[in-house]
């Protein structure tokens, strides 16, 4: 069975930590534009991809500081949280990300130790004043109850489908201070800022980087979109609860991300041992409805995403076959593949279902606007049996959307006509 997916998809710091080396495709080459529309994935970005750097538990970084534990961590390997203790019993966390920065959080009542390591970025807890360029993170801080912690974005409202951030911005609670390559030092520097946190676009802008930092502002780049397991990118929101100190808050917002998940793959596993044969994994593949995630670009090319991807990764999840599972990892951080018409035809013509990505290209919402973007799309299978779905367009920003979209992508393999929450059906 093949399934056509269409997706709509201040505090002083220390001295400047090492600068990352690596890029990801999954990040947004605009999603930080003044006056624009949406954030979207930047493609073809064909920096190294960086090994993850993370110190071992353990490790010592001040004698005035004892550490006693990690953080243990159900998905996500580009970050670590480890907490130390001094000679009063007041902890400190010290964040780690997969790039080689570190930052110590101070609590009340602690004091930077004098032998810290200049390597490591000081911050004051919980961090107040931030400047949110990383567009996918916003819906992180909304679901701990933070975006009073954020002073300035990165995208302007009118950029903005999290209402609660284009409120936030329309009232001036939170002000437009430039995108990532052009930031409004001026009024980030006037108002004071405890933390910028930056996508890997920022990688781009080294420069920029460094002079927020020698402003004495601590940089954090979001590595989320690095994660292998889409369940390792929303399991970020745990190292934003404890930037803010709302980690209650961050470990009930994943739990539920994790029961969705669990909801689905129990499902799947009673939908695969009905009956009661055993199967080989082969043939058990080969029965699961198949999907295919793209959109058409304005040349007429295919915009597919690689199975490495966290989408690809999310159809299996959810109990279908990508497509395209031969477009493996290219040894970049390029999450996706432009091909010519002819092949992904070819592909994908037997596909079970299509879901379109609408995050680049925009919203369809019939099969008629579908076959305007490309006629030939009406001799597909899933185009013919009306399994043509769309994603809505905020799926992007909204990053702790990924236990409702794997239900969604995993009703309508069961066979739901019904709209998702991030899916809905296009109309015949």
């Amino acid at each position: 069975m093949g399934v056509l997916l269409l997706s709509g998809c201040g505090n002083t710091g220390k001295s400047a930590v090492a600068a990352a080396s690596s890029t990801s495709a999954s990040e947004t080459s605009n999603e930080a534009g003044k006056g624009t529309k949406v954030s979207q994935p930047a493609e073809n970005v064909d920096a190294q991809v960086a090994e993850a750097s993370l110190p071992q538990p353990g490790e010592a970084i001040s004698a005035f500081l004892t550490w006693k534990s990690r953080m243990e961590l159900a998905y996500a390997t580009q970050f670590a949280v480890d907490t130390y203790e001094d000679a009063n019993g007041i902890q400190y966390e010290a964040v780690s990300v997969a790039d080689g920065s570190r930052f110590l959080l101070i609590p009340e009542g602690g004091k930077v130790p004098e032998d810290l390591p200049d390597s490591i970025q000081v911050l004051k807890r919980p961090v107040k004043q931030i400047y949110l360029v990383a567009t996918a993170t916003m819906d992180m801080f909304r679901m701990l109850g933070a975006l009073p912690d954020i002073r300035f974005s990165g995208t302007d409202a009118s950029g903005w489908y999290i209402p609660e951030a284009k409120e936030a911005m329309e009232n001036g609670s939170i002000l437009y201070a430039g995108k990532y390559s052009e930031p409004d030092y001026e009024r980030i520097v006037s108002e004071g800022c405890g933390l910028a946190i930056e996508n890997t676009m920022i990688l781009h802008s080294p420069e920029v980087k460094e002079k927020l930092e020698s402003f004495g502002i601590p940089v954090i780049v979001d590595h989320s979109s690095y994660e292998a397991h889409p369940l390792g990118r929303t399991e970020w929101i745990r190292l934003y609860g404890v930037l803010t100190g709302k980690e209650k808050e961050a470990e009930a917002a994943f739990a539920k991300q994790e029961a969705a998940l669990q909801r689905v793959t129990e499902e799947g596993s009673d939908v695969e041992n009905a009956g009661g044969s055993v199967k080989t994994e082969q043939t058990a593949q080969a029965e699961k409805p198949s999907a295919a995630f793209f959109y058409i670009t304005n040349q007429g090319s295919v915009n597919v995403r690689r199975s490495s991807d966290y989408i690809p990764k999310m159809i299996e999840l959810a109990g279908g076959r990508y497509i395209f599972g031969h477009l493996g990892d290219d040894g970049k951080r390029s999450s996706t593949v432009n091909m010519q018409m002819e092949e992904f035809y070819a592909a994908a013509k037997e596909s079970d279902y299509l879901i379109y990505n609408s995050t680049i290209d925009g919203e369809v919402h019939s099969i008629s606007e579908l076959l305007a973007k490309a006629s030939v799309l009406k001799d597909f299978k899933a185009v013919q049996a009306g399994n043509v779905w769309c994603t809505t367009k905020n799926l992007y920003q909204e990053s702790m959307s990924v236990g409702a979209m794997l239900e969604d992508i995993h009703a309508i393999f069961s066979g739901s006509q019904e709209d998702g929450t991030y899916l809905y059906k296009l109309q015949s």
